[in-house]
């Protein structure tokens, strides 16, 4: 097998030696002065719209705390061995850090946040009440699957 090299001759070797020679640069001329205002995006345009989200609803927070608790305390029934006689204690204080969410927080479907749930479980875990991570679990999967959906019902059979 034969190695071939590229080998340059007598009229490419001016060509690969030549100096490159700057180009004189471009000047646009405008008959009238460009102003800049022409370029600027209006301040209105650039700001975001911030959604507001309506005030919490008393009346509201009070029917689903009563319907939470309810619920709650069905669900945490069924684990009996987890909550001993504890179990109305532990759904008491999770009502009343989900009622106070309601009343001075929540405004409708995307204000539902986990602190609520976070905080029943430090309460819980204070007060040394059983089953505190499940307590709150559950009162979490229950916000999550009914609130906003009984928000929408409650405006629409009390707002319209």
């Amino acid at each position: 097998m034969a190695l071939y090299l590229p080998t340059f001759t007598t009229v490419a070797a001016p060509i690969l030696n030549h100096p490159i020679q700057p180009k004189p640069s471009v000047q646009l001329q405008f008959s009238k002065p460009i102003s800049r205002k022409h370029f600027s995006v209006p301040h209105s345009a650039t700001q975001p719209q911030k959604y507001v989200y309506p005030d919490p609803i008393p009346e509201f927070a009070i029917a689903e705390t009563q319907k939470f608790r309810a619920e709650l305390l069905k669900k945490l029934s069924k684990e009996k061995e987890t909550f001993r006689d504890e179990l109305d204690d532990v759904v008491g204080v999770c009502a009343e850090i989900f009622n106070e969410f309601l009343h001075k927080e929540y405004g409708g479907p995307g204000t539902l946040l986990v602190e609520p749930f976070t905080d029943m479980m430090v309460a819980l875990k204070e007060r040394k009440l059983s089953g505190a991570a499940s307590a709150a679990r559950a009162s979490l999967l229950w916000a999550q699957k009914y609130v906003d959906q009984d928000w929408e019902t409650w405006n629409s059979k009390h707002l319209s």
